[in-house]
């Protein structure tokens, strides 16, 4: 057969192929078999990389990359959830270093389901693979092959001898619980409902036949096991299945001895129904999150321990820090009116988590005026059943005044809830405790690696954003604060302890301009919204501006900017445009009258439709004189 691969003759490009336009009102799922084969291993690997290109989306979807070398075709199975826009696959095939280098891809299969559900007809096996083991593994029986390897006489999709289905068989088991296990592609969308298969046992001695839920972090759960009951024909078994972030369906066969019979497994399939009855909303992570904009959401205090965080709003100001969310919205603080009471306790509990789901819980702390750090903050999960706390985080030490982030992986067996405690001892260890933008989502921290198309937080490069230099100034991408005092931000808006772009006034002189240009952006119809931080603190601070151009246009669109020293905090921009032919963003700061004017840019998101909210102002100078207010 034919396959098409990567022409290695030009060096440093992408090789990209698009699909014709596609449309799946039903859940569909994409195969692709793929071989990337190098002679050694580069620091600069070569990747396989699919794209979603979504119609009306300016930005494309990483659904999926590969970069482990292999001297086999190898198998990706992608889910791709329903909807009724239009899309196109783009696959794109990037070098890296190494020139011995080959990319190839032998077949792009899309067929309707998902892609847990198979018959085994096919000798890709929908993606399934067997964990090699040396003595016990499935094999494929069937398709009327003349050895005694076909031990049933009919498989149950076609019902016939020329039909396939996977089987164990004990006969060279050669000591007591060996396993062998089938192993399902990982899922990638979010999916619950039922999971059915077809199965046949046959035993003279005990075997064990169960079914595993595995996720990303090696986690096995039992989710079905074979009652001892003898089958001499297929048998429907069907479990409830919730895979709510990535999991691999793992059919496990034990046995005890090699007189242990077989295990035939055919015709897995999947519906987005739950097989019981089980009525119930599913658990929503939103619920379990707040950013304290209109009140504590779904967040309490126990009033037996007094009120111990306070919801407060600072206005933008050049010496005390605002919130996170926005620069000047509300945060939670602790300890604000009780500063002389010492062993105080305040405590903010979380809504009822359920059990044994993994979670990732992000959170923005920033502390102010404390000798010692540790202790000052520290977050508990409180299991419902019994009074166990566990502490599962702490402050060690973090910057003074910058929003730092915190991120913490958990799973507890039975429901919880996360319990934020801040107590400070004697009363000169009371300082304050601010904490902003709680969120909760599913799956552990590390797993939600796939950026969010449309997002640059500069941690890693300048993204979309090149610079255009020619004798201008320029921005830096930079962590922690800058070189000069009472200017520029202490730490990024990401993380606290990443990166950001920056102008260095120093280097540069009054009215010197530099520009951070986004590459060519797809146009589409219907509003978009830009969302990013400025941070623009300093007596001499200049202008801060965003553009669109438009393909073909000369013209640069003003669409937002600032003038002079806004706030010591990071400040949210919301700008809505509309462009529906390609387009550049241009990021553009002008040096002001002093070395004190270091403005800097963080966390751009571009947004699909029209923005939640408004920004009153689009063009304003210097800030209000009301400064250094705090409402409670």
């Amino acid at each position: 057969g034919h396959y098409i691969s990567v022409d290695t003759s030009y060096e440093g490009e992408k090789a990209v192929l698009s699909s014709p336009d596609l449309y799946s009102e039903e859940w569909s799922c994409v195969r692709l078999i793929y071989q990337i084969a190098t002679s050694d291993t580069s620091p600069d690997p070569a990747r396989l990389k699919l794209y979603l290109r979504q119609e009306g989306e300016s930005f494309d979807r990483l659904l999926w990359s590969a970069k482990e070398p292999s001297d086999s075709w190898l198998i990706a199975s992608l889910d791709l959830t329903n909807s009724t826009k239009k899309y196109k696959l783009v696959l794109e095939g990037e070098m890296g270093q190494d020139k011995s280098t080959s990319i190839a891809v032998f077949e792009i299969k899309i067929t309707s389901g998902y892609c847990i559900e198979c018959d085994f007809e096919e000798n890709h096996l929908c993606g399934y693979v067997n964990r090699w083991n040396p003595n016990v593994n499935w094999f494929v029986g069937g398709g009327n092959i003349r050895n005694s390897q076909s031990i049933l006489p009919k498989d149950h999709t076609l019902n016939s001898a020329l039909g396939h289905y996977m089987y164990v068989d004990s006969v060279y088991v050669k000591h007591f619980q060996e396993v062998a296990q089938l192993i399902s592609p990982k899922t990638i969308a979010p999916i619950s409902g039922c999971l059915s298969f077809y199965y046949q046992l046959k035993q003279e001695s005990s075997i064990v036949f169960t079914v595993y839920l595995r996720d990303t972090s090696g986690f096995y759960e039992e989710i079905w096991k074979t009652d001892n009951a003898l089958n001499a024909d297929w048998a429907l078994a069907e479990v409830d299945f919730n895979a709510p972030y990535p999991m691999e369906v793992i059919f496990e066969v034990a046995f005890n001895s090699a007189k242990g019979g077989y295990v035939a497994l055919d015709d897995i399939s999947f519906s987005p129904v739950y097989c019981s009855n089980r009525t119930g909303t599913p658990f929503n992570p939103a619920n379990a999150g707040c950013n304290f904009e209109e009140d504590l959401c779904n967040f309490y205090q126990d009033h037996k321990d007094g009120p111990g965080w306070s919801r407060v709003k600072v206005k933008r100001n050049v010496y005390r820090a605002g919130d996170h969310t926005t620069g000047f919205g509300y945060y939670l603080l602790a300890n604000t009116k009780f500063t002389s009471q010492p062993e105080y306790v305040g405590r903010l509990y979380g809504p009822t988590l359920p059990g044994n789901l993994q979670f990732c819980l992000r959170f923005y702390y920033a502390l102010y005026g404390f000798f010692k750090m540790s202790g000052t903050l520290a977050v508990y999960i409180f299991e419902e059943n019994h009074v166990v706390q566990e502490k599962i985080w702490s402050v060690l030490d973090s910057p003074k005044g910058v929003w730092t982030q915190a991120e913490i992986s958990f799973k507890k067996p039975m429901p919880c809830k996360v319990v934020f405690v801040s107590w400070c001892k004697s009363f000169w260890d009371c300082g304050l405790v601010a904490l902003d933008d709680v969120s909760l989502s599913l799956g552990s921290c590390q797993a939600a690696d796939l950026p969010s198309p449309g997002e640059c937080t500069f941690e890693k490069d300048e993204c979309v954003f090149t610079q255009k230099k020619k004798g201008r100034g320029s921005w830096h991408r930079r962590r922690g604060p800058t070189p000069t005092s009472y200017t520029g931000p202490r730490g990024d808006h990401t993380t606290g302890v990443g990166y950001y772009m920056y102008i260095e006034a120093s280097n540069m002189v009054y009215g010197q301009r530099a520009y951070l240009v986004s590459r060519s952006l797809r146009g589409t119809s219907g509003k978009q919204c830009l969302t990013f931080f400025y941070h623009m603190y300093g007596a001499g601070t200049g202008l801060l501006s965003v553009y669109l151009k438009k393909e073909g246009d000369d013209e640069e669109i003003p669409l937002w900017r600032r003038t002079g020293e806004q706030s010591i905090s990071w400040l949210r921009g919301l700008i809505e445009y509309e462009s529906d032919t390609n387009y550049q963003i241009i990021f553009e700061a002008i040096r002001g009258v002093s070395i004190r004017s270091d403005t800097a840019i963080d966390d751009i998101l571009f947004q699909a439709g029209p923005c939640l909210e408004v920004e009153e102002i689009q063009f304003s100078s210097g800030y209000p004189d009301i400064l250094n207010e705090i409402e409670y």
